[in-house]
């Protein structure tokens, strides 16, 4: 059984996962900002089903540096790791200030890579170990309203290719798992616009995106199997698998769009392969099946 770090844990996949995993009879520990407040409850029954909980803000490099080094000692090691912390973002482009962009950023691009500083010494030093994120079917495309969460998306995906390649020397496999959209409190609590003034400019456009939002609402409340659960079936499954065989992607979604992401990452799977391959580093690849 695994040791394993969830980042986020009080969230809408955070949570699941980790009491699957525990229910596996893994060993689990996991980061939220605060436990008091709104995640006072969750933390209360992660405790309960045997989680570690330790206080951390993936967008201060000290917090995140205590937090991973409280978790590695709580679990006594660490061989899995989920970089699961994340925040959204919806909103005419135009709208987000640079401030509200990186927001986004300094969570799911930044404070990704600040615990993987956090945690990857650690994992070279016993030269074995597994890297998930959660990533998501529009950081493969991008759809109105979502850019500024797209673009963070993007991002994280281009960094995980270069970890993949990067780590697997090590024996450090990497895995990114990515869902469609899931009714969560993750929509609560969006970056969202705030300028009136160049609002206004976009006229009755600007109450497209409430529509579309209120749109995806009601499609995720008819389609019944897209739940935050099939996160943390991916991933208890992910850590079924033999270690060194398991998918670089696993696409998660049950509203008909999961296919098309599955062809385009199939034909980049190829392309990458191909191009490693014509530098001699295709060896790199060779930690996912």
């Amino acid at each position: 059984m695994a040791k394993v770090l969830i980042t986020g844990i009080a969230g809408g996949f955070g949570k699941p996962t980790a009491l699957a995993l525990l229910d596996r009879g893994h060993e689990v520990a996991g980061s939220v900002r605060h436990r008091e407040g709104r995640n006072a409850d969750t933390v209360a029954k992660l405790e309960a089903a045997g989680a570690h909980i330790v206080e951390m803000d993936v967008t201060d490099t000290a917090s995140t540096e205590d937090g991973v080094a409280q978790a590695i000692a709580a679990l006594g090691g660490l061989d899995v790791l989920f970089n699961n912390a994340g925040i959204g973002s919806y909103g005419i482009q135009e709208l987000m200030s640079p401030e509200d962009m990186g927001r986004v950023f300094e969570v799911n691009v930044t404070g990704v890579q600040r615990v993987m500083r956090a945690a990857l010494p650690r994992m070279r030093a016993q030269g074995r170990g597994t890297v998930l994120y959660a990533s998501s079917l529009i950081g493969r495309i991008a759809t109105p309203f979502y850019g500024t969460y797209s673009a963070s998306k993007w991002a994280l995906e281009a960094i995980v290719e270069c970890y993949r390649t990067e780590l697997s020397g090590f024996g450090i496999e990497s895995c990114i798992v990515e869902p469609g959209a899931m009714p969560t409190a993750f929509f609560d609590g969006m970056v969202v616009p705030s300028d009136p003034d160049r609002e206004a400019g976009y006229g009755e456009f600007a109450q497209v995106p409430a529509m579309s939002a209120a749109g995806l609402a009601q499609m995720l409340d008819a389609t019944t199997d897209q739940r935050p659960e099939r996160i943390a079936e991916a991933v208890v499954a992910l850590l079924d698998l033999p270690f060194g065989k398991k998918p670089f992607r696993t696409v998660v979604d049950h509203t008909g769009v999961g296919p098309e992401i599955e062809r385009y990452n199939d034909v980049l799977h190829d392309v990458t392969r191909t191009v490693l391959t014509s530098f001699g580093i295709e060896r790199m690849l060779n930690l996912n099946a």
